[in-house]
C-alpha cells in the first residue's frame, strides 16, 4: 500500500476536520482504535486468559520505544504513567547536597519546571536561562552553569514557540563537564528521530499521546544503565522486584533493568494501544515522517510570512523548527482568532499568547492551504 493510501486509511477523521493540535492530545490512528476495540472485546470475553500474549505486546512496545531513542537495550526502557512521572522519578532519585543547581529555560512546559522548583526545600537552586538574549540559545543555558550544577533539564522542543534545542551540543558540554543531562523529548519524539546515545542523555521522558499519537497514561522513560543505582526509589511494589513472577518468593532484590522504575501493575490498556500507533511510526519511518513534518511546517510558514498582519514566533532555520508554529496577529486577540479557527473545524490551541499550530505527517497541502486561507 502507498503512503498516501496508508493515510486514508488510518485517518478516517471527520469530513471537514482539520487537526492541528498534535502537541496537545493527539487523535490516534484506525489501527489503534481497532487494538483497543480488540481488547476491549478479548476481556469482555474471556478476561485475561492470554496474558502472556499480553506480555509479548508489552514486549513488543520496549522494543519499539528502544528503537525510538536508539536505547542500548530493551532492559534501558520504562513504562511509567506520564512524563512528570519520570521527571519526579529524577528529581527525587538523586542525592542533592545544599547549594546545588539545576539550569532549565524559561519556555519550559510546567511539567518541566514545577518538578525541579519542588526541590528548594533541599536547598536546590533552579536557574531559568532566558533563551532569547542569546544568538544561540542554548549559550543562555551554558552561561548560568557554574561548579555547583548537578543538571541541565530542558525540553527536545519548546512547547509554546517550537524551538528546537541542539541535544547533541547540550549533550556533549554535559558529558565533558560530568554534569547530568535529563530531556524531556514529548515534543519531538515520534516526529524526530532522537538517538540517546550520541546526544549523551542520561535521562530521557516522554508521554505516548502526542507525536506517537498514542493514549495519555503510558510513558517511555530512558535512564543511562550505569546510573540506574544511582536513582533512589522512592515508589516499591511487587512489579519492581527481579523475581517479579515468583509471588511466593520472601526475600527479594530490586530489578537489574528499568524495570525498577515500575512499581505497580503495567496499563495494559494503554500497552496495547500504544504499541499499535508506533507500529505505524516505524512502519513509515521516522526519517519520512519527520521529512512530511517539515514540508508542512515550511508551507505553514511561507503563507503566515506572506500576511503583513501575522507575526511569527517559531523559527524559520530548518535546524530549529519542529512541528509547532506559533503567531500572532496584529489586529485580533489570539482568543478571537482560535474561535474562529474552531468554527472551521480547524483544531488548534492558544499557547504563550500566540495561536499554536502542531501538524502531524499526514496533513495534506490542501488542508494546509484552507487554514492558511482563513487567516486572511
Amino acid at each position: 500500500m502507498n503512503l498516501e493510501n496508508l493515510i486514508a486509511e488510518e485517518f478516517p477523521q471527520r469530513e471537514g476536520l482539520i487537526y492541528l493540535n498534535h502537541a496537545g492530545v493527539a487523535p490516534w490512528p484506525h489501527r489503534t482504535g481497532e487494538a483497543v476495540k480488540r481488547f476491549a472485546e478479548e476481556n469482555v470475553i474471556q478476561g485475561p486468559v492470554n496474558y502472556t500474549r499480553w506480555l509479548g505486546v508489552e514486549m513488543k512496545l520496549r522494543e519499539q520505544l528502544r528503537q525510538l531513542l536508539n536505547a542500548p537495550a530493551v532492559d534501558d526502557i520504562a513504562l511509567l504513567k506520564n512524563t512528570s512521572e519520570g521527571l519526579s522519578v529524577v528529581a527525587y532519585g538523586l542525592s542533592w547536597q545544599r547549594g546545588d543547581n539545576i539550569v532549565i529555560s524559561d519556555q519550559e512546559f510546567p511539567s518541566n519546571r514545577i518538578v525541579w522548583e519542588s526541590l528548594q526545600d533541599l536547598g536546590v537552586e533552579v536557574r531559568a536561562a532566558r533563551l532569547d538574549t542569546e544568538r544561540i540559545p542554548e549559550d543562555a543555558i551554558f552561561k548560568c552553569v557554574d561548579d555547583r550544577t548537578r543538571l541541565i533539564a530542558i525540553s527536545s522542543v519548546q512547547y509554546a514557540t517550537g524551538l528546537r534545542m541542539d541535544l547533541k551540543i547540550l549533550g556533549d558540554y554535559c558529558h565533558d563537564r560530568h554534569i547530568l543531562f535529563c530531556v524531556d523529548a514529548i515534543q519531538s519524539l515520534g516526529a524526530f528521530s532522537m538517538d540517546v546515545q550520541d546526544i549523551h542523555a542520561d535521562f530521557v521522558v516522554a508521554d505516548g499521546h502526542k507525536w506517537m499519537l498514542g493514549p495519555e497514561g503510558v510513558a517511555v522513560f530512558y535512564c543511562r544503565p550505569e546510573l540506574r543505582d544511582e536513582l533512589n526509589l522512592r515508589q516499591y511494589g511487587w512489579h519492581m522486584v527481579e523475581h517479579h513472577g515468583d509471588y511466593d518468593r520472601k526475600d527479594w532484590q530490586i530489578a537489574r533493568s528499568a524495570r525498577r522504575f515500575e512499581c505497580g501493575s503495567p496499563d495494559m490498556l494503554g500497552i496495547h494501544a500504544l504499541q499499535a500507533s508506533l507500529s505505524l511510526l516505524l512502519e513509515i519511518g521516522i526519517t519520512t515522517i519527520s521529512a512530511r513534518i517539515e514540508h508542512v511546517v515550511q508551507r505553514f510558514i511561507n503563507g503566515i510570512t506572506a500576511y503583513d498582519h501575522l507575526q511569527l514566533l517559531s523559527p524559520q532555520e530548518t535546524e530549529r523548527r519542529a512541528g509547532i508554529i506559533a503567531f500572532r496577529d496584529q489586529q485580533r486577540e489570539p482568543a478571537e482568532i482560535l474561535q474562529l479557527l474552531l468554527k472551521r473545524n480547524v483544531i488548534c490551541a492558544v499557547r504563550g499568547g500566540a495561536i499554536r499550530l502542531s501538524p502531524h505527517f499526514y496533513l495534506g497541502d490542501d488542508q494546509t492551504d484552507a487554514v492558511i486561507g482563513n487567516l486572511g
